[in-house]
């Protein structure tokens, strides 16, 4: 299964839309990484059209609550309908098992030791400032921990959280992620 591992970060707070839409948001920086390359990629707002070739070849988009925020986002820019791949969202699997949602860098120290280097409002007062390397690096940082997160449910079938001073096990049904899904997509290539 070819996977794409992904996430976004904003020009833009909900408050300062006025909105819970993720669609009333702008994308700054996305990261990819594309599990048949190895190679993560990572683009500002400008060249996320570079993007689209790569989505377009997955079997999967993994992401961490990126069926409610990333891919209605992405699809916002996207000529197509991303929703017309598979779709692995952490997030959703964790609040399945759980009955609550966890935020990745609870999720992540504890089942894999990574940690994530910053949050989503640091990365919209760095866009503000022009730090867009802070940014990139960043994103890029978060899609390396969403991969090891995924890697270890892919392998062992739960992830770990800290619950007060214990790491607890959340138990997760991965099956659908490994059911290959045959969608008609809609390129944005021209042929």
């Amino acid at each position: 299964m070819r996977y794409i591992v992904f996430d976004l970060e904003t020009q833009n707070t909900f408050h300062d839309v006025g909105s819970n839409d993720p669609t009333d948001l702008d994308i700054s920086v996305a990261t990819l990484y594309d599990s048949e390359t190895d190679q993560y990629t990572t683009v500002t707002i400008d060249d996320i059209d570079t993007l689209w070739p790569i989505i377009e070849q997955a079997d999967a988009l993994v992401g961490y609550n990126s069926n409610h925020f990333d891919i209605p986002l992405l699809n916002k820019y996207y000529p197509g309908d991303l929703t017309q791949i598979k779709s692995i969202d952490l997030l959703e699997d964790i609040k399945k098992s759980l009955g609550r949602r966890l935020r990745l860098d609870s999720v992540a120290q504890a089942t894999v030791g990574a940690k994530k280097s910053a949050d989503g409002l640091q990365a919209v007062r760095w866009w503000r400032e022009g730090k867009i390397k802070d940014i990139m690096k960043y994103c890029e940082q978060d899609v390396r921990v969403t991969k090891k997160v995924f890697d270890f449910a892919m392998e062992h079938e739960k992830v770990l959280f800290k619950d007060g001073h214990r790491k607890r096990e959340i138990p997760l049904d991965i099956s659908h992620w490994k059911e290959k899904e045959d969608a008609a997509m809609t390129h944005s290539l021209q042929f």
